[in-house]
């Protein structure tokens, strides 16, 4: 080998030497170690209960400690679909989301939409029972970042294999065909945040036919672990960014926050109730007004709605009654569509007070906003804020 050879082969040697050390750095501090976090002998994080709390969920505005802070920023928002049959209660779960959806899903029946986020990082929650999707849905998930992880038991759909294989004709209406606009929204493939109980099995998702002490009818069943479905979301490279490393808060955009009311400042309207339909009483909510706390506390089909582990009531901060088109049934499957893109009425509920207020929304990934008459936005007290979708005509008693 010749003097020029060796200087190529050893110039050589010292660009890839070069480009490797380089890519590693690269690589090192694109995606830098994540904080580790104390944790508890059950596995849940370790939080000091002096630490301050300090730290704004931009799901709610509630204030967490920097700990749980340090969680949820390696994550990004869990959604989860849970049904609410009467013989499907009591819940397990809700109690710890930071917001909740409502709406029909078909036949007066409701569903919930959970968002869970900030209050659910000190510990792994159990989730029941998780049911299917529906499009609406689909679309307030969305305002989370456009790709939240999403967690559900199938939905409503028309998949193309049981066309003209026997099956017969689609019985599922074009526009409430939810798995295939998760398809075409690439959250099922793709981009990729779609944990389907179908695609992802025990243990993150199991059948409890007793969960509620006695045998229930397996649609009533499946429960989800939001620790599992966050490490499931982990595995497929779902962290608090997406597969190109953007970060999913970049694509949200919070609500506003307000602190809560002092005591003597607060209003007296002690109870509200309203029917998503007439004749379907076991679904129909309500919400008694606790002065005190400032918390509404929810009942639901005349009855205490309460979570099953703890034996709590569920209560918000803030409840939401947002009128919309209702339309459908569309088929005789009797699925359900509202008008989730547009503009409308609604009514805000804080402070012991009502609000009276205009809702709109742009676009499907587009956040829903809520302004007073005139136009400004209305802030959330910290906390859970739970939302109840209902047709334009429905009447609100307060």
């Amino acid at each position: 080998m010749n003097k020029k050879q060796k200087s190529f082969l050893l110039g050589l040697v010292l660009y890839l030497l070069s480009t490797s050390v380089s890519y590693g750095a690269f690589n090192y501090f694109r995606s830098a170690p994540s904080p580790v976090l104390p944790t508890d002998e059950s596995g849940g994080l370790l939080i000091d209960p002096g630490a301050p709390r300090d730290q704004e969920c931009p799901i709610n505005g509630q204030m967490f400690t920097k700990v749980e802070r340090d969680s949820w920023e390696q994550r990004r928002p869990l959604i989860i679909m849970v049904e609410n049959s009467a013989e499907a209660r009591p819940h397990s779960g809700i109690v710890k989301a930071d917001a909740v959806y409502e709406a029909v899903a078909e036949g007066g029946v409701t569903r919930f939409m959970p968002v869970y986020y900030c209050a659910a990082q000190a510990n792994d929650v159990k989730v029941a029972p998780v049911r299917s999707v529906r499009t609406y849905f689909i679309d307030w998930a969305s305002e989370y970042g456009e790709t939240p992880l999403f967690g559900h038991v199938g939905g409503a759909n028309c998949s193309a294999e049981k066309i003209g294989t026997g099956y017969g004709p689609c019985k599922t209406d074009k526009r409430a065909q939810a798995i295939e606009q998760l398809v075409a929204y690439e959250w099922r493939w793709g981009k990729g945040n779609d944990l389907d109980q179908f695609s992802v099995g025990a243990p993150t998702y199991i059948r409890d036919e007793t969960r509620l002490g006695h045998r229930v009818a397996t649609e009533h069943s499946v429960v989800g672990s939001t620790e599992l479905l966050w490490s499931e979301g982990l595995e497929r490279g779902w962290s608090n960014q997406d597969l190109e490393g953007e970060e999913w808060s970049d694509n949200f955009t919070p609500w506003e926050f307000a602190d809560e009311a002092a005591e003597a400042d607060r209003g007296n309207i002690s109870n509200i109730e309203y029917a998503f339909w007439d004749g379907y009483s076991d679904y129909s909510p309500s919400w008694s007004y606790d002065r005190a706390s400032n918390t509404y506390l929810r009942s639901t089909g005349g009855e205490a709605h309460k979570d099953l582990e703890t034996g709590d009531q569920l209560f918000a901060k803030n409840v939401v009654v947002m009128f919309t088109n209702e339309i459908g049934p569309v088929d005789e499957l009797k699925h359900m569509l509202y008008t989730t893109i547009g503009s409308g009425e609604a009514l805000i509920f804080q402070n012991g007070e009502v609000i009276e207020a205009t809702w709109s929304k742009s676009t499907r990934t587009g956040r829903t906003t809520f302004e007073d008459s005139s136009g400004d936005e209305i802030p959330f007290v910290r906390g859970l804020i739970w939302i109840s979708v209902v047709a334009t005509n429905t009447e609100v008693s307060y």
